[in-house]
């Protein structure tokens, strides 16, 4: 009964942001978005959360080479903080687009930020100050950003692309993703590169290939959907691919994105903002809360005490038990894996510029 009134509400969602595209067309702030990638608009209407949050809603977490927090945010830029969310401190001089998207840190000490309008930004100084990184982008939507030794991975508007680090230049990582929005990247072992989509799925790019290949044999769910939509793609250390979608749960691929499996239908809520491996299992971040399972999926355990912000939308992971959490409310942090503590000293900056205004 509760996977049909998911579906229910499916339904009125599309209908809803239908007329919110409406809206948004007559503001005129049409162009930087594709009428092809309607839940684009809907995430990010949603994303920044309540008018009257007290902290800022938190997109993007990345730790740095040298232990430093970095807290991505949805209008208020970023934040850093030395003492694990003790104290924050706003940085980001010289970035022109305070909606963050994704982070992601180098081997070298350089962070890198992708934002909603501005594209890439990057900063070899802690965070101080930071230089865009935008040549060969055809789109400047970022939302994924993955590190792999000396080179980045960007998930754009317009596919993926691949900056080496020696280089300021963005160069297409092959054909076959022009004008799809990606969401999330992963790379296996063997080189092969996996991007989730908004709306065509997983698509698999292997070292052999001379293309971008979709996975079209898997991401169906108990009740026969297809879920095309892709938030989150991690891969564990046996290299099973696991996939979480906008409302269609998370599924497990343990042939290399060839079939899939679902695995979360015991979950409370689909909707799959973020997942860490540990050593127990596997801790999944929904719209509703973090959840952990230790028998691949047959049972979820709720991981919220603590967690007053439910509206999760990031999870990373901190040390043996460590986890920290990006919520619509700023920033909670957990030391043991099953209990959390609000780190937001610093994060209170009220309420957030519209970002289809933001110029």
């Amino acid at each position: 009964m509760r996977h049909r009134t998911v579906k229910a509400q499916r339904i009125r969602t599309i209908a809803s942001v239908i007329v919110m595209w409406g809206a948004f067309l007559c503001l005129g702030g049409g162009e930087s978005l594709q009428a092809s990638d309607p839940l684009r608009i809907a995430e990010t209407s949603t994303a920044s959360g309540p008018s009257e949050q007290s902290a800022a809603s938190v997109q993007a977490l990345v730790i740095g080479s040298d232990g430093v927090l970095y807290a991505g945010s949805f209008g208020h830029g970023i934040f850093r903080t030395v003492d694990r969310g003790a104290t924050w401190a706003p940085v980001g001089g010289g970035i022109t687009d305070p909606f963050i998207l994704s982070l992601a840190s180098a081997k070298d000490g350089a962070v890198y930020a992708g934002t909603f309008r501005g594209g890439v930004f990057r900063s070899r100084d802690k965070g101080n100050s930071w230089q865009p990184v935008n040549v060969g982008l055809k789109r400047l939507e970022v939302k994924a950003l993955l590190v792999v030794d000396h080179e980045l991975f960007a998930g754009t508007g317009d596919g993926v692309y691949r900056l080496h680090g020696s280089e300021d230049r963005w160069t297409p990582v092959t054909s076959g993703l022009d004008d799809i929005l990606v969401h999330a990247l992963a790379r296996a072992a063997d080189g092969t590169l996996f991007a989730g989509t908004s709306g065509q799925g997983v698509f698999r790019f292997s070292p052999r290939s001379t293309g971008w290949v979709r996975m079209r044999h898997g991401l169906k769910d108990h009740e026969g959907m297809i879920e095309n939509f892709i938030r989150v793609l991690m891969i564990d250390q046996d290299q099973s691919i696991l996939a979480g979608t906008f409302d269609g749960g998370v599924f497990r691929s343990t042939d290399g994105g060839l079939t899939w499996r679902p695995i979360s239908r015991a979950l409370p809520n689909d909707s799959i903002r973020g997942i860490v491996f540990s050593d127990e299992g596997v801790v999944v971040a929904t719209g509703n809360g973090i959840f952990k399972t230790i028998d691949k999926g047959k049972q979820w355990i709720p991981l919220n005490k603590g967690l007053t912000s439910l509206a999760v939308q990031v999870l990373i992971g901190s040390g043996d038990k460590g986890l920290y959490t990006g919520t619509s409310s700023g920033v909670f942090r957990s030391d043991d894996g099953a209990s959390w503590i609000a780190v937001n000293q610093g994060l209170e900056v009220g309420i957030a510029p519209p970002p289809f205004l933001f110029r």
